[in-house]
């Protein structure tokens, strides 16, 4: 059986940035930071004293006020992000459709925010005022499930979590289902409130995070010889995916065309990346695309600002591309809005479909000092005009969890 076409048809975002894709992704490409000092708790005495934190999200605006006091922040920040994307697609779920589209939110800790605050009430013994909510709350799959719900979506539903590459691989897994004809549109994604005490304190004694305290705007730094670290943020990305002839039908914005995914693991080391297996997934999606790698015009980079991640991404999109990776554009969003784990792939993906559509290359900020090992294009501290038909969104998590994303433009008939 002839596969099935997939498109992305609506997105939705919150992101450092700001609350909605389109307001991030003006950000994004005019270079603005969202990285600031830690507002959500003391961090004065922490190594890393910086996040990426949003500021403008307005929980009443996308859910009522008894959801609100049962769902996490990431979960709120799932539901948000999907309600843009759903608005902005036009798709209607109802009893004629309901299960035929399905669900896929992942998330790295989950409810974190949530649990923590009930074990310090439990440890102040307070047992009583430990929320009877809590397991819903806090585990990974309140995402999914809440939205689910909100839209009645009755068709294949889940959560993952496979590190930071769970937003591309809920993506990637969302459009197997439509391929092979288990479903007709899935919203898919992934969301992250991890600015608590604890999982910043740990980052930071990993020697993971960067502890540029002074300079917030100017701490993430992917590809510069002089980066220390990534930095945390926070938020959800969400998008819309159909089948191409019923987007068609209904007469749907299409962004573009997902035409091919690869994952693999590296099975290697937890921490450090081995560029060998990031390339082969890089092959994997790009033979899942059929495409060569000079029809590829832009890559947006995992980029974190490690030193080992951002080395081993640069060997890995050499040894795929060959001489090509001299002349494709590379960039990564990271720099301005932080590394938001689970959620990074989707919101990433979506900033490449807007990369695409506008015929421009966000920048990656604060590269003031070339790294003779990270020596491609990286579309320094400018955005730049580029016309745009095939890119790649990469993801390369923890634990060696990858995942790539081959995107295309739709030719319009």
């Amino acid at each position: 059986m002839e596969r099935r076409r997939v498109v992305i048809t609506g997105v939705g975002a919150v992101t450092p940035l700001g609350t909605g894709a389109e307001k991030s992704w003006q950000a994004l490409c005019q270079g603005k930071s969202g990285v600031g000092r830690i507002t959500r708790f003391d961090a004065s005495g922490f190594g890393t004293q910086i996040a990426a934190e949003v500021h403008d999200f307005n929980p009443p605006d996308f859910l009522d006020k008894k959801r609100i006091r049962r769902t996490d922040l990431f979960a709120q920040y799932a539901i948000a992000a999907m309600r843009m994307a759903v608005d902005d697609s036009g798709l209607t779920i109802d009893g004629k459709n309901e299960h035929r589209v399905g669900v896929i939110i992942g998330s790295c800790v989950g409810g974190i925010s949530t649990l923590c605050s009930n074990i310090t009430t439990l440890m102040e013994g307070k047992m009583e005022a430990v929320s009877r909510f809590l397991a819903s709350m806090f585990i990974p799959s309140a995402g999914a499930n809440e939205i689910s719900i909100a839209l009645g979506a009755k068709g294949p539903s889940r959560s993952i979590s496979t590190a930071c590459a769970t937003g591309g691989h809920a993506i990637g897994d969302a459009c197997r289902f439509i391929q092979h004809g288990d479903a007709d549109a899935m919203i898919a994604g992934a969301a992250e409130a991890s600015i608590v005490p604890i999982f910043i304190w740990s980052l930071s004694t990993l020697g993971a995070s960067s502890r540029r305290n002074d300079e917030p705007e100017k701490a993430s730094r992917p590809f510069d010889k002089n980066r220390d670290g990534f930095v945390t943020g926070e938020g959800a990305g969400v998008v819309v995916l159909e089948e191409l002839e019923m987007a068609k039908r209904r007469r749907a914005n299409i962004y573009g065309e997902l035409v091919g995914f690869g994952s693999n693991i590296d099975a290697y080391h937890a921490t450090k990346p081995d560029y060998r297996s990031q390339a082969r997934c890089i092959q994997l999606a790009l033979a899942d695309a059929a495409i060569s790698p000079s029809q590829v015009d832009y890559i947006n980079a995992h980029g974190t600002a490690t030193q080992l991640n951002d080395l081993s991404e640069t060997k890995a999109i050499k040894l795929t591309l060959g001489k090509h990776s001299n002349r494709v554009l590379i960039s990564s969003n990271k720099s301005m809005i932080g590394h938001l784990w689970s959620a990074a792939g989707t919101v990433e993906a979506i900033f490449t479909l807007l990369a695409m559509r506008d015929s421009i290359v966000p920048p990656t900020i604060n590269y003031e000092t070339p790294d003779p090992e990270c020596d491609l294009d990286y579309v320094p501290n400018m955005a730049r005009k580029a016309d745009l038909e095939c890119a790649l969104s990469n993801s390369f998590g923890f634990g060696g969890m990858n995942s790539v994303l081959v995107l295309k433009k739709l030719p319009t008939d």
